[in-house]
């Protein structure tokens, strides 16, 4: 009995977070499951129905986590807001002057590129027509400091820009970027990575004259675009 007594107080502490971490889990398959709604069908046409259809679960388990879609997009852009964050501040980390513009260039490409082909349902959401109010608002507010951190790497080997012309350059250089994303993430295999190829060439090309020997140098030998 003393022993039964002594073990109650532990057994109540462990229920709650057994529910917590079930409930933790169920979130996470409802989100995935959203995620999978909202590529293949967008976020408009998508239905709590069809999100509790592609998760194994009634309607009624989803509406115990999340009250409606935009609750469930929301929860689902937050959480890749901020693993996109930690993502761009590892590619757009000071470069060492050494380093070839073809690698500078490629390392940051290949981070962001890789990010957005696991989590494809990022650009679905943040890039349709559709977007939700207040992610809308967020991402406005990732696109600025995104911006501005690739000002901040610009201005380290363009010193003598002015302020303006960092803007533009770094405006273009998100463009470029965002403009081949949208063809990278439609092909496949062979195809995506001729694709990714082609986006490092044109960044390549577009700030080589801008920055000439403040950074590595083209490699001798090697032509535009095909880095190792």
């Amino acid at each position: 009995m003393q022993e039964r007594a002594a073990n109650e107080p532990i057994a109540k502490e462990q229920a709650p977070r057994r529910r917590q971490a079930r409930g933790e889990r169920r979130i996470a398959q409802l989100l995935e499951a959203a995620a999978s709604v909202f590529c293949s069908t967008g976020y408009t046409a998508a239905s709590t129905n069809a999100i509790a259809r592609e998760a194994g679960v009634s309607p009624g388990t989803l509406y115990q986590f999340f009250p409606n879609k935009e609750a469930i997009a929301i929860e689902l852009g937050d959480r890749l807001m901020h693993e996109m964050r930690e993502t761009y501040g590892e590619a757009l980390a000071p470069v060492d002057p050494a380093t070839p513009l073809e690698e500078a260039v490629g390392s940051a490409i290949d981070r962001f590129i890789a990010f957005n082909c696991d989590h494809p349902v990022f650009f679905a959401l943040m890039h349709g027509p559709d977007i939700p109010g207040r992610m809308a608002e967020e991402h406005d507010a990732l696109h600025a400091t995104l911006l501005s951190r690739i000002e901040d790497l610009l201005s380290s080997f363009l010193p003598e820009a002015p302020p303006a012309e960092l803007n533009r350059t770094a405006q273009m250089c998100l463009g470029i970027y965002k403009a081949g994303l949208e063809l990278v993430l439609g092909h496949e295999g062979a195809a995506r990575d001729a694709y990714v190829r082609e986006v490092k060439d044109v960044l390549i090309r577009y700030l080589e004259p801008l920055v000439g020997d403040r950074l590595g140098g083209r490699r001798t030998g090697l032509p535009a675009g095909n880095t190792p």
